[in-house]
């Protein structure tokens, strides 16, 4: 057994190169190997998003405060709210972040493959990103 106080996992900025707009990261789960699950909850401002990307065994995000946005390629963004369950396929280019005019709270749960678990790509657009 491992109990991680309250603390030992300082929050940080999402970083710029992954991220548009103010995100805060709190890591939640970052399980020792063999295990390779991860899990964050990521809080986004008002338009803060993520830039695309993939991850290599899936993604699932639950929401648990505001509305959000998630878009895959190829398809529109659609909204998300509390309670509501998001699963990526291994390899699946999205995006994700809070609305326009709300900000929004998910806990993001992933597997590492070989030490990764995430390839980040190009920020979203503004145009990508819809204003309403």
């Amino acid at each position: 057994m491992k109990i991680m106080p309250v603390g030992s996992r300082p929050s940080r900025p999402g970083p710029e190169e992954t991220f548009t707009g103010s995100v805060r990261v709190d890591p939640l789960i970052m399980a020792d190997e063999p295990s390779r699950v991860r899990a964050l909850s990521v809080t986004f401002e008002p338009g803060a998003r993520t830039a695309w990307h993939t991850h290599p065994l899936g993604q699932t995000l639950i929401v648990t405060a505001g509305m959000g946005l998630v878009c895959k390629l190829g398809e529109e963004p659609q909204k998300i709210r509390p309670g509501d369950v998001v699963w990526f396929e291994p390899g699946e280019k999205h995006w994700h972040g809070a609305a326009p005019t709300t900000g929004m709270t998910h806990i993001a749960i992933q597997e590492a493959l070989d030490g990764s678990n995430v390839d980040w790509m190009e920020h979203v657009d503004d145009k990508d990103y819809p204003a309403a």
